[in-house]
């Protein structure tokens, strides 16, 4: 089981979430599970306003943050999760059950504790999508990762999905369980990205650290035309999950953080001249 400590690290986010009956069920599996921060990114505030009022877990709820980005919402996290229920989507990640998913999770939230790398231990994100769209292809480019819940396939529905108060409760469960406990062997769904081996960074990069790189890369593949050129090639999402790629540690970041802003400051020189 997860500690006090590595639970206060996961944060549930809700994107887009329509109905206030299923914000409730999320925050109640959270509750039961023993996690406390829920974040909630929405262009209105009527469906969460009407959860904080319906349900018990109000404790939950009354510390839930509502942010106006995903950005905003994973910018202290150095590990982002999407959820997703595939369909015909063309994935850009890395896709795994949601069995094989969670080792990962835990790992991530086991990094440093009880050493003097704790204070260096990010959070961990956990998204879920609106119950109709779920989690678009921009939303999906700030995630390291996705994770689906392998489920039962029927011949006369095209593309099963779980309602979003139960996924939340599954994927807590897994996350949470005693890790000991026998595999359930889940095979990725045919398609996919296969999974590569994770290798465990020393102080991974915060997704906040992560989409300034993603803003300076923009602002260089600007000055240099390469947008105008190619722009099919540099739409926000695709810089962000090739910056993602380059799976860096915080003390890559502001070495190429100079990198690109002498980069910049050159281009600009240039053109003053």
């Amino acid at each position: 089981m997860l500690t006090s400590e590595e639970l206060d690290r996961v944060c549930v986010v809700l994107v887009r979430a329509r109905n206030p009956n299923n914000i409730g069920a999320a925050a109640r599996a959270m509750h039961d599970f023993g996690l406390h921060h829920l974040r909630v990114v929405n262009d209105y505030a009527v469906p969460f306003e009407s959860a904080r009022s319906a349900i018990d877990a109000s404790e939950v709820l009354a510390n839930a943050r509502v942010c106006a980005s995903v950005a905003e919402a994973v910018a202290d996290c150095t590990l982002v999760v999407g959820t997703t229920a595939v369909g015909e989507r063309d994935l850009q990640h890395e896709l795994l059950p949601l069995p094989d998913a969670a080792p990962r999770l835990r790992a991530e939230l086991h990094r440093g504790v009880g050493s003097n790398q704790a204070a260096n231990a990010g959070r961990v994100a956990l998204l879920f999508g609106s119950e109709k769209t779920g989690l678009s292809n921009e939303e999906l480019s700030h995630c390291n990762f996705l994770l689906t819940v392998p489920m039962q396939q029927y011949e006369d529905l095209r593309h099963p999905s779980m309602n979003l108060g139960q996924a939340v409760a599954v994927c807590l469960y897994e996350l949470v369980r005693d890790p000991s406990a026998s595999s359930l062997g889940a095979t990725p769904p045919s398609g996919t990205i296969p999974a590569t081996t994770h290798s465990t960074m020393e102080s991974p990069i915060s997704a906040a650290e992560r989409e300034r790189l993603t803003a300076l890369l923009g602002e260089v593949l600007e000055a240099t035309e390469y947008t105008r050129r190619h722009p099919a090639n540099s739409d926000a999402a695709q810089i962000r999950r090739l910056v993602r790629r380059m799976a860096m540690d915080a003390s890559d970041s502001p070495i190429w953080m100079g990198i690109l802003r002498q980069t910049l400051w050159k281009l600009r020189s240039s053109c003053a001249d």
